[in-house]
């Protein structure tokens, strides 16, 4: 199959490629309850060498750079309390922790959470960390510009390997809350 963005050597409907996600995300789309179709998302394989945005869009194409998405772990704290969230954002803005994410998780200090803690909680590798199979009790922060791309590109759970999603399907993700301004210049 032809991916709908980028130049991947296949594509394919993420349901049929289960062993190639972590657990988490895995049961995320065999139990996808979202109205866009779960063979609508799709997995590439890519090599974990190529990750990191830059040299990715090099390899894959540069039309990516406008279409993919990161998701990254925030930590509120208030009143001794701690509350962990996924932020979904474009990724050529910056997630603004200090103000739309403070003010959503109505935290008085909010920050990226450590590598060892986001991967931790999430069962997920650095770098491939996916809004899809985070734990349910979580908040997913969602820019709306996210939500408004027909496929986004987003990690599988694993440095190896991404994901192909609607935009719209973000808005359906549990926990989901799409926030205009979320990812800033």
């Amino acid at each position: 199959m032809r991916a709908p963005i980028g130049h991947f050597d296949d594509a394919r409907p993420a349901p049929s490629c289960l062993d190639e996600l972590t657990g988490a995300v895995a049961d995320a789309v065999r139990h996808w309850p979202g109205s866009v179709p779960a063979d609508q998302i799709l997995y590439v394989d890519t090599d974990p060498e190529w990750a990191d945005t830059a040299v990715f869009v090099e390899h894959y194409g540069r039309d990516l750079l406008e279409r993919s998405a990161n998701c990254v772990v925030v930590s509120g704290k208030r009143a001794g309390e701690t509350t962990l969230a996924a932020c979904v954002v474009l990724s050529t803005t910056r997630v603004d922790v200090n103000g739309v994410v403070r003010r959503q998780l109505g935290a008085r200090k909010a920050s990226f959470a450590s590598m060892d803690t986001a991967t931790g909680e999430t069962g997920m590798e650095y770098g491939g960390i996916t809004p899809l199979g985070l734990p349910e009790a979580w908040p997913v922060l969602v820019d709306a510009a996210v939500v408004d791309l027909p496929y986004v590109l987003v990690g599988s759970g694993r440095r190896r390997g991404k994901l192909l999603v609607p935009g719209k399907a973000f808005a359906e993700l549990p926990g989901a809350v799409v926030l205009e301004g979320l990812g800033g210049s």
